[in-house]
């Protein structure tokens, strides 16, 4: 993108800290590679920074977004779908920054649409132009943070939750499958999903040879003290919601000390490690 500086963030000492952020990801015991791929980046309209995986920072000068991607397909091209999903948000997300800025929340809604077609197309061109890449998709949860507010989008079985500083936990997203939809008509509970023969099969996905796509976008305001987790299903499988989010707000004293992405994914393959596993947890303080 022409005038756009992309650069690593650096250490710094800010005035205050309004986010602290965490991120892991992790092959698990089973499968040879990962496919699982996250990302986090401040940025505004004439520059992106790539952020480290733990740090904090402040929201005054900077927009912030975080997001995780679980590729499929053949021999290495799902590994190579999800960080085509990623580098596209790097790429493209700034574009939409200015005309953003000071506009009512639905323009930040319809850039993520935007940036979801695009990936979306980039990888079903691939996929039709390469034998190697046929068949090839990418699920996609990405949250855009501002200050007070969180935008966000998603496609896939990767997840989205909500931690309220007065506490509970909230599934934000939609897992995009039969055995999601069963699950939110109320027709099976969450041990029953998560034992379901047919809970991996999706019918949202991007690329995957699918026509189109219909990304679950949302906002929410948030508060001092808020947490939200991104994980790919490699975590779900390992942990349900509750045991997640004990981790997050009252981990035991040998996981106390270590970033929460940390506490998420190292649990998450311990008790299952069937698939890749990746977390990003990020809180807003101050």
């Amino acid at each position: 993108m022409s005038g756009l500086k992309i650069s690593a963030i650096r250490p710094t000492s800010p005035p205050r800290a309004d986010i602290h952020w965490s991120g892991l990801t992790h092959r698990g015991r089973v499968r040879p590679n990962n496919e699982d791929t996250f990302l986090g980046l401040a940025f505004d309209a004439r520059e992106v920074r790539h952020l480290g995986k733990t740090g904090a920072a402040s929201l005054a000068a900077w927009d912030f977004v975080f997001a995780v991607s679980d590729g499929m397909g053949g021999a290495k091209s799902g590994e190579f779908a999800s960080r085509i999903a990623i580098d596209r948000i790097t790429r493209l997300l700034p574009r939409h920054f200015s005309r953003t800025v000071g506009s009512a929340d639905a323009g930040r809604t319809v850039a993520l649409r935007e940036l979801v077609a695009a990936i979306h197309h980039d990888l079903l061109h691939l996929g039709q132009a390469y034998d190697e890449c046929a068949g090839m998709g990418a699920t996609l949860t990405l949250a855009w943070f501002a200050p007070g507010k969180m935008s966000f989008a998603h496609v896939g079985d990767s997840r989205l939750y909500r931690l309220p500083a007065a506490g509970g936990i909230t599934q934000l997203t939609h897992d995009h499958s039969e055995v999601g939809r069963l699950r939110r008509a109320g027709q099976i509970n969450e041990w029953q999903a998560r034992s379901h023969p047919r809970r991996h099969l999706l019918d949202q996905v991007l690329g995957a040879g699918q026509d189109t796509v219909e990304a679950q976008c949302g906002l929410v305001a948030w508060q001092p003290g808020d947490r939200f987790v991104l994980c790919t299903d490699g975590v779900t499988d390992g942990l349900p919601d509750n045991a997640l989010e004990e981790l997050i707000r009252s981990p035991v004293a040998v996981r106390a000390t270590q970033p929460p992405a940390q506490r998420l994914v190292d649990e998450a393959v311990l008790h299952s490690g069937r698939d890749n596993a990746t977390a990003v947890v990020v809180e807003q303080v101050g």
